[in-house]
Parts: structure tokens; C-alpha cells; sequence
């Protein structure tokens, strides 16, 4: 009788490890658009941070695990008083970040939002930069932070470009786990080895289902998810950095690895065929393309397959605000994604369930003419049956073009019509958006309304005094760069 067992030859580090730790440790960022876009992507971030602390269910999160505790040179949560460990530090700015569904937006294969990785690059930096200034070294800069950003957008975001996660069942958050361990990790100093062990260990890491995204299930856990993730990214590069072994074949081992367990079709013996294995495709290299095509949500915070939607209600609010009672339908016109992740039907549980409701996000603008976070709230929506009445009477449907472009890489759009019809067969015009105002193709005139939105967003913690200050500083990309971030973060401390 022959034995059975496995090769024990340690394998060199999977190529997709070594492709992100080398651009991690060694890329050069040459883009001034990357550079100016990450300034106001750190603005767009930390002031949606800024308002999600209005909200009591997220700042219930916050603080640290145990009431008291003091750490000596602790990372600041902007908005707050808390000076708290790194990791605890980046889940709670990572939840603040992402709470009102308002932050950066990046959609193709997979989707996510990239700033949610700011969460644990402020967290290490701040807490870093302490550290060598009591030391008597040199801190790190805004600089540093932006740099860790644009790695941080560019990793997370072409893993998704061709990487379809949501078709396994897993949640984007893991690719916000893998982005900020490569760049947490570096910013802690960390050499290629500690920086490919770190990378493993993300990918062997528990990733979190989409459960908490969907129908019957959708809650609060997908607003703290990205924190949750972030701040184990912290933790794991802090492992590796204490020279804890990597996990080399963590993606191709057979049977046990990322891509056999998580990513490939299986049978009921787990035995899998040749045509049923899938790995990860990397359509292009490492660079800034991410940042440069990030999508902001400016006008409404609501996912973001759902922004052209709401634009459209916009427009048709005045058309339709006075003849509600007269409506026979509404069809909206849409792509494929906004379909399978945010079209539904019934009784919708909560807040978290509204903002992922397609239905919903055009129903508020389409009668009251602004769609905000507060519209989402339980005494608004029951204050206000005639949501749900117009929901009732809404029809979505697929055009192949809004599909096929939402995927291009020239377009990148996110389209949606929306066309009412009333008892008397009138109709107003159906009012079509392909690209959101946060669009690449729109930047010109989204971004002072992006900065119109920071300083709303600054207005709500802080007295006008330190606004100026705070926007100031950010609207000066060589005096931000060249600030030190402890010094920068002392800004937002209440």
C-alpha cells in the first residue's frame, strides 16, 4: 500500500504578494493629479468622518475597549478626545469614515470605497510621527499620508477592476484589509520580507461575508465593516513586524489556499476541477490610475449606484412635487450592478437599509427635492408613508449600454434614468445622468462643491475660526505635504 502526504517544499512567496510588496516598497508617485487628487480625497475622507459623529449609533463605537485607558503617544480619532492605541484608533476612524455611506466610491468588477484605508494610515502615522518627535527624530508628513493613499486607492482598486469578490459571497472590505497592510507596513518601516509576511497574513485572515449588504440582512455592521478591516490590517503588520513567519503560497496552496477555500467553484467533496479554479487577473501595473478616476460622492450620501439616480429625481422634483397623488408609475432605467446590489422591494428595516435601496434614494429627491443622511433615519421614513407609496410604484429596469459602459475603462460611467408617468398618460421627460457629479469627466465642476461640502462637514465640530485654519492648510498642497501629521491631526482634537 503507497502512503499519501503532501510535499513539504516551501514555495517562494505567490507573485500577486510579491508584486504588491515591491510597488509598495518601491514605486514613485509622478502624477501631480494623483497627488492633488489624494489632497482632496483626505479632505472629502476626514470630513465625512467629521459628520458622521452627529449620529449617536456610530459614536457608540468609539473610544477604547477599556474606559480609562491612557496610551503614551496615542493615535488621535479626528472629531473627538480619544487618544487611543493604533489599532483601536483605526477602526474607529475607519468607522466614522464610512458610517454615512458618503465617502470616495470606486465601481467595476468589485466595488469599495478606498478611503475607507485612511482609517489605519492616519491611526499609524499620527501615533508614528509622536514617537520620533520624542525621540528627537523628524516625524512623518501629510506627505507620507497622501503617498500611503494613493498606494493604498491603486492596490484596492486594481484588484477590483477585473475581481469579482461579491460573486463569491465575500465582502470588498477584504481588499481594504490587503491595501492597508502593505502601506500600515510600511509606513511602520518594514522591510520587503516583514512586508510580504504582513500581505500573507491578510490573505489567510477571516474575510467577512456580504451577509450584512443584502436583503433580509442588510444593518449597521456594513457602516463599521471597512473600520473593522483597516484596523486588522494594523495589527497584522504589527505581527509581521515583529518578525512573525508569512504564509507563502497563502493564495495558490492547493486546497488550502485564498484561491481554492474563498474563490473557486466547488462540488460537494471539495475536490476541484481544472475549468472550476479561478486566481486573480492584474490587467495592468501598479501605479496612480486609482486615485487619478476615484469617484467622489458630492451631492448625496448614498451608494453610489444609486448618485445618478438621485441627480435625476433631482432635476424632476419640481415636475412631479405638486402631482403625486397623480402618479401611474415610474420606471427607472439602470445597469446591471445597481440591479443585483441596491434594487428592492417591501418593508425596509433601517437606515442601513434605505441607503442601499435604489428605490428609496430616487423616491426622497423625486418629493422632497434633497436627499441627506437624515432622510434615511427611522422618524423620518415613518413620518413620511408616501416613500414607500411612491416606491410601490416604481419599475427598474436594465439598458445594456448603461451596462456595458459602466465596465469600460474610458467610461467608467454609472448611469440611470428615471421618467414619470401619470393617470392622465402625461409624462415628463425621462431625465437620463451617466456620470455622477464626482465623476472624473466632471471634476471641474464637482470639486469646489467638494470643497463646499468639507467645510460644511468642518462647520459641524468646529468653530469657524478653526475651519479656516483646517481648509486652509488643506487647500495649499506644499504647505500640507510638508506639515507634520501629528501636527495636522492636533487640528481636529476637540
Amino acid at each position: 500500500m503507497s502512503a499519501t502526504f503532501d510535499l513539504n517544499e516551501r514555495p517562494d512567496y505567490d507573485q500577486l504578494i510579491q508584486t504588491i510588496a515591491d510597488y509598495t516598497l518601491g514605486y514613485r508617485i509622478k502624477s501631480k493629479e494623483a497627488w492633488n487628487t489624494a489632497r482632496n480625497c483626505l479632505m472629502d475622507t476626514l470630513g465625512c468622518g467629521l459628520l458622521a459623529l452627529r449620529f449617536p449609533e456610530c459614536t457608540k463605537h468609539l473610544g477604547p475597549i477599556v474606559e480609562g485607558t491612557v496610551v503614551p503617544h496615542g493615535a488621535r480619532v479626528p472629531g473627538t478626545s480619544f487618544r487611543l492605541d493604533p489599532v483601536k484608533a483605526a477602526w474607529d476612524i475607519g468607522c466614522i469614515i464610512r458610517w454615512l455611506d458618503y465617502n470616495d466610491t470606486w465601481l467595476a468588477a468589485e466595488w469599495g470605497h478606498p478611503s475607507d484605508n485612511l482609517g489605519g494610515i492616519l491611526a499609524v502615522a499620527d501615533h508614528l510621527s509622536q514617537k520620533k518627535v520624542a525621540a528627537g527624530k523628524e516625524p512623518l508628513t501629510m506627505k507620507d499620508v497622501l503617498e500611503a493613499m494613493i498606494m493604498a486607492h491603486e492596490i484596492q482598486g486594481v484588484l477590483a477592476l477585473e475581481n469579482s469578490f461579491n460573486r463569491v459571497g465575500l465582502d470588498h472590505v477584504v481588499l481594504v484589509k490587503v491595501a492597508s497592510t502593505a502601506v500600515t507596513a510600511k509606513l511602520m518601516g518594514a522591510n520587503r520580507e516583514q512586508l510580504l509576511s504582513a500581505l500573507s497574513h491578510a490573505w489567510v485572515d477571516g474575510q467577512s461575508l456580504r451577509t450584512y449588504r443584502h436583503a433580509p440582512n442588510a444593518g449597521s455592521r456594513k457602516s463599521w465593516a471597512a473600520g473593522d478591516a483597516t484596523s486588522r490590517a494594523v495589527r497584522l503588520a504589527d505581527i509581521a513586524m515583529r518578525g512573525e513567519m508569512g504564509i507563502p503560497s497563502a493564495l495558490t496552496a492547493p486546497q488550502w489556499g485564498f484561491y481554492d477555500v474563498l474563490f473557486s467553484k466547488t462540488n460537494k467533496d471539495q475536490k476541484l476541477k481544472p475549468e472550476d479554479k479561478r486566481q486573480f487577473s492584474l490587467p495592468q501595473e501598479l501605479g496612480s490610475y486609482v486615485m487619478e478616476n476615484i469617484l467622489f460622492k458630492i451631492s448625496f450620501p448614498a451608494e453610489f449606484h444609486a448618485q445618478t439616480a438621485a441627480e435625476a429625481a433631482v432635476t424632476l422634483h419640481p415636475q412631479v412635487k405638486d402631482r403625486l397623488d397623480e402618479i401611474d408609475r415610474i420606471v427607472i432605467t439602470t445597469h446591471e450592478s445597481a440591479i443585483r446590489i441596491i434594487s428592492k422591494q417591501g418593508r425596509l428595516a433601517n437606515a442601513a437599509d434605505r441607503d442601499h435601496c435604489l428605490q428609496y434614494m430616487a423616491a426622497v429627491p423625486l418629493i422632497f427635492g434633497s436627499l441627506t443622511s437624515e432622510h434615511y433615519e427611522d422618524s423620518f421614513h415613518e413620518a413620511n408613508p408616501v416613500i414607500d407609496q411612491i416606491r410601490e410604484k416604481m419599475e427598474v429596469v436594465e439598458d445594456e449600454r448603461y451596462t456595458r459602459e459602466y465596465l469600460e475603462e474610458d467610461k467608467r460611467s454609472i448611469a440611470n434614468a428615471i421618467q414619470v408617468f401619470f393617470n392622465d398618460g402625461s409624462t415628463t421627460d425621462k431625465v437620463a445622468v451617466e456620470y455622477p457629479i464626482g465623476h472624473r469627466r466632471r471634476r471641474k465642476e464637482g470639486i469646489p462643491l467638494l470643497e463646499d461640502k468639507f467645510n460644511n462637514n468642518l462647520a459641524t465640530r468646529f468653530p469657524g475660526q478653526r475651519c479656516d485654519r483646517i481648509y486652509q492648510l488643506c487647500k495649499d498642497q506644499k504647505a500640507l505635504e510638508a506639515t507634520p501629521v501629528h501636527e495636522f491631526v492636533a487640528l481636529f482634537v476637540i
